[in-house]
């Protein structure tokens, strides 16, 4: 059997990782513009949260077929998956139909992530494995630079439809990489696929999603349809258990969670990807909507987050070897809330140099939490479970992402139709607050209801960020039952 080409197959998953985070820097920078072009600030958060919540649905699935068809077919498939649907929303004309193609896109994401971690559980040991996610992380931090200037400059003199066609070339360089030089030689048993568990799984997460939006759209949680909703999804997630109990091979093998430092791991990068969301959809909201920038300074404001990841994914290496696994989480959870709590302190007219200087604490976090948690929890089971424990990992952050989203979406709506409401100048109106997030259209409006309107923003912003904080401390909590050291891998 021919052997696996290393480097190429490092390059290719870096490549995949550069595509997965530029299309976070581009669209989280071109969003208030989307936004405001289709007015649909409402809408927002379908934008995110369909794309989430599909990836999310489909990670599972694809690391079970991992782990039974191999890595490089399954990551060819979710890679077309995912240029197909990037394609769709390049050509999209309306609110309804980018919503319906980032869910393809997602579906291709879904697989994405965890393919390439699992990957680089494969072909590298232990010893090496946090040096080369921490190499994986500098791909984060070359679209927190890149990614800005490019999706700024098309957003700006083009057009946001071309912000997705940018994932075309990369993801096409990505399967020819994996196709030539990833080889595998799969032996494992070809058990039937749990289709039950994946439809439940898929049902409960869809009805809880729509519980959220619904409350953030009628603003009352105890709407008789809000509490339907949120019953129907318990039901939902407790058939989901014991048909995963029940399955020869579980879509999620509950007997994972035994394992302390996976069950809290997860956890730990369930809250840190909630916080994280919040911060790629706000912070541009305030940039563009509070200072008045456009798309590509917007985006600058988020370089540092990466940068400071790429850092910190290399020094958590060292720290994890030194410290074990409880301290180093525990010191980028500081991190997190440090980050967190000058956010919530900001006033209205806080200059841009702030966000610069909390995006680069709370990157420095991000990187430290989550390599510590993506490298123990796979050290955590054995090898032929490598596959399920990091798309399990990958399901968390995700997951995270689409409820994240949809509870700071649903507070940040809450709170500016209260505002609105209360208003008594008939211009200050949630369609001028569309045209105002973006500079292309914020000259519609008139200049006298600038402040009026950035002062509901601003209110909304602020408690998102108080939100944020409550969630980075419970993330800091969780970090307390986690074992101080990990083993390698078990054979």
């Amino acid at each position: 059997m021919k052997h696996t080409n290393v480097k190429a197959v490092t390059i290719a998953v870096f490549t995949a990782t550069f595509m997965a985070a530029i299309e976070g820097t581009i669209v989280s920078t071109a969003m208030p513009t989307i936004v405001s072009q289709l007015n649909g600030i409402e809408l927002m958060n379908w934008i995110f949260s369909i794309f989430l919540l599909t990836s999310a649905v489909t990670v599972p699935i694809y690391g079970k077929l991992s782990d039974l068809y191999g890595r490089k077919l399954i990551f060819v498939i979710a890679a077309l998956i995912f240029i197909i649907g990037s394609s769709l929303c390049g050509f999209a004309q309306n609110m309804e139909q980018l919503i319906i193609f980032r869910a393809i896109q997602g579906i291709g994401a879904g697989g994405i992530l965890p393919s390439t971690m699992t990957i680089i559980a494969d072909i590298y040991p232990f010893e090496k494995r946090a040096r080369v996610i921490g190499f994986m992380g500098s791909a984060w931090g070359i679209a927190g630079v890149f990614g800005p200037l490019l999706g700024g400059f098309l957003v700006d003199q083009l057009s946001w439809h071309w912000i997705f066609f940018i994932n075309v070339p990369v993801g096409i360089i990505t399967i020819f990489l994996i196709w030539v030089y990833l080889k595998e030689d799969i032996h494992h048993a070809r058990l039937p696929i749990d289709y039950l568990g994946a439809i439940l799984f898929t049902t409960a997460l869809l009805t809880l999603l729509f519980a959220f939006q619904r409350a953030g759209e009628t603003f009352n949680w105890l709407e008789p349809l809000v509490l339907l909703l949120l019953f129907t999804s318990i039901i939902l997630f407790v058939c989901f258990y014991f048909a995963e109990k029940k399955a020869p091979d579980p879509i999620i093998p509950f007997v994972l969670f035994k394992e302390p430092v996976v069950l809290i791991g997860n956890l730990i990068s369930f809250f840190t990807s909630a916080f994280l969301i919040g911060l790629n959809v706000y912070v541009p909201m305030w940039a563009q909507g509070m200072l008045g920038y456009g798309a590509t300074i917007a985006g600058f404001m988020l370089a540092p987050l990466s940068v400071a990841w790429i850092t910190a994914s290399f020094i958590s290496g060292r720290w994890l070897n030194k410290l074990g696994t409880r301290r180093t989480v525990g010191i980028g959870s500081l991190l997190v809330i440090v980050g967190a709590l000058i956010l919530v302190l900001l006033p209205q007219k806080t200059p841009s140099i702030s966000f610069y200087f909390v995006n680069l604490v709370i990157g420095f976090g991000f990187g430290v939490i989550f390599t510590t948690t993506t490298v123990t929890v796979q050290a955590a089971v054995s090898r032929d479970k490598t596959g399920v424990a990091t798309a399990s990992n990958a399901l968390f952050r995700t997951v995270g992402q689409t409820i994240g989203v949809a509870v700071l979406g649903t507070i940040f709506n809450s709170i500016l139709s209260t505002q609105f409401n209360a208003a008594n100048d008939s211009g200050v109106t949630r369609k001028n607050l569309n045209l105002l997030i973006s500079p292309k259209t914020a000259t519609e409006v008139d200049t006298s209801l600038f402040e009026p309107i950035r002062n509901i923003l601003y209110h909304g912003l602020n408690l998102v960020f108080l939100v944020m904080l409550l969630i980075g401390i419970i993330s800091y909590i969780c970090h307390f039952i986690l074992p101080k050291m990990v083993a390698n891998n078990k054979e």
